[in-house]
C-alpha cells in the first residue's frame, strides 16, 4: 500500500488531496489528510472574521468524502523523516511513503519584546477567533491598532471600520507608505480612501516594545486597547525545527519536483516552501497541483513535466463594496470591479473552484 500523508487542509495541501483524486488512482494507494479541523478555513478571509462583518460558517469549506481518502483530526507534534513517522498528541504516529508538508505560517514578531504575548492574531482560525472576541467586546470610541502596512493589514483596517464605526483605527508601517510592494497609483488610491473613512495611519514607526495597552516607538509611546500584528510570517514552529536546508525567511528550499533534495519523498507546499515569489493561497494551490502531478507521475514510473507556475494578480478589498488589484505585473485595478472579482474567487474556493 502506498501511503500519502498531506499535513495540512488549507489551500496548498487541499489542492492536492483534490487533484490526486480527480485522475487515475492506484488500487494500492490511499491518502491521509491530517488537520486540527474537520474542514479548510479560508484565510484569505480570515481579516473579516476578526472585524466580525462574516461568521466563521462563511468561511468554511467542508473536505472531500472518499474512499481513497481517510480524514484525521489531531495537532501534529513530530515528523520522523528517519522513520517516516508523523506522530499526534494521544493518538498513534501515521506511517507514510510520501510526505506534503502543507501546514502554512505563523507570526513573525522580529524579536521585539511583548509582540509574541501582547499583540493580536490571524494567522489561524482560532486565534482569529480569539482576535474578534477581543474586538468586539472594545468600548465605544476605543483605539485599534495594526501592525503592517501590507495587504493583510489593509483589510483588516479597513473592515474594522465597516463593522465598528465608532472605533479609532489605525495603521503603522515602518515604511513611507502602506502597501509600499504596490504600484504608486495603487497606494494614492488606497491612502485616500483611508483619509475619507477617517482611518489613522503613520509610517516610519520603529516599534521596539509592546505592551498591554501601548506600543513604543523607540522613545514615543502609542496608546492602544488593542495591537493586531500583521507585520510578518513565517513558517510553522514544526517546520522550523525539520532539518532541512531553509533560506533566509526559514522558508525550505526544494528541488524542481517541490521536494526537499535530502528526502525526495518529502514535499512542502506553500508558505513553508522556498518559492521565487511572496506566500500566497493563489501560489500555494498552484504548488499543490504540480505536487500531485509529480506523485502521479511516480506511480507511472514516468517523468514530471512541470510548467513554470504563473501567478494572476493580487485582489485585495476595502470593505465589502471597493477593493484594488495588479493583474499580471502591471495592470493597476481600483474600486467596484476587483471587489466583485474577489468574492468571486471566494465562490470558487469554497466550491473546490481554485
Amino acid at each position: 500500500m502506498k501511503n500519502i500523508v498531506i499535513l495540512g487542509g488549507g489551500y496548498g495541501g487541499l489542492s492536492t488531496v483534490i487533484e490526486l483524486l480527480n485522475d487515475q488512482f492506484p488500487d494500492d494507494a490511499h491518502i491521509t489528510l491530517v488537520d486540527r479541523m474537520p474542514y479548510q478555513g479560508l484565510k484569505t478571509e480570515y481579516y473579516a472574521l476578526a472585524s466580525g462583518t462574516i461568521s466563521d460558517m462563511d468561511i468554511r469549506v467542508q473536505f472531500p468524502i472518499d474512499s481513497r481518502l481517510t480524514l484525521k483530526y489531531g495537532e501534529i507534534i513530530e515528523v520522523n523523516t528517519e522513520d517516516q513517522l508523523v506522530y499526534l498528541q494521544n493518538d498513534d504516529p501515521i506511517s507514510y511513503d510520501q510526505l506534503v508538508i502543507a501546514l502554512g505560517c505563523t507570526d513573525r514578531y522580529h524579536g521585539i519584546p511583548g509582540a509574541d504575548i501582547y499583540t493580536n492574531s490571524i494567522q489561524s482560525l482560532s486565534e482569529t477567533r480569539k482576535t474578534y472576541q477581543e474586538v468586539n467586546d472594545i468600548k465605544p470610541y476605543g483605539h485599534v491598532t495594526i501592525v503592517g502596512g501590507g495587504l493583510s493589514g489593509v483589510e483588516i483596517a479597513a473592515e474594522l471600520r465597516e463593522s465598528r464605526a465608532d472605533l479609532n483605527v489605525r495603521i503603522i508601517d515602518r515604511g513611507d507608505s502602506i502597501l509600499s510592494p504596490f504600484p504608486k497609483k495603487l497606494q494614492s488610491y488606497v491612502r485616500a480612501w483611508f483619509e475619507e473613512h477617517e482611518i489613522e495611519m503613520r509610517g516610519n514607526i520603529c516599534v521596539t516594545e509592546v505592551e498591554p495597552t501601548i506600543i513604543h516607538n523607540q522613545d514615543e509611546k502609542i496608546n492602544t486597547d488593542i495591537t493586531v500584528w500583521t507585520a510578518g510570517i513565517q513558517p510553522v514552529k514544526l517546520v522550523q525545527n525539520l532539518k532541512f536546508e531553509k533560506d533566509k525567511q526559514g522558508r525550505v528550499i526544494l528541488n524542481e519536483y517541490h521536494q526537499v533534495p535530502t528526502n525526495p519523498n518529502i514535499y512542502v507546499v506553500g508558505d513553508c516552501a522556498s518559492l521565487p515569489f511572496s506566500p500566497s493561497a493563489q501560489a500555494a494551490e498552484a504548488q499543490g497541483k504540480q505536487v500531485a502531478e509529480v506523485i502521479q507521475a511516480i506511480w507511472k514510473d514516468e517523468t514530471p513535466k512541470l510548467g513554470k507556475i504563473k501567478l494572476k494578480g493580487v485582489l485585495g478589498s476595502l470593505g465589502k463594496k471597493e477593493g484594488f488589484g495588479v493583474m499580471g505585473k502591471k495592470t493597476v485595478m481600483i474600486g467596484r470591479v476587483p471587489r466583485v472579482l474577489k468574492s468571486g474567487v471566494l465562490w470558487m474556493s469554497k466550491h473546490h473552484f481554485g
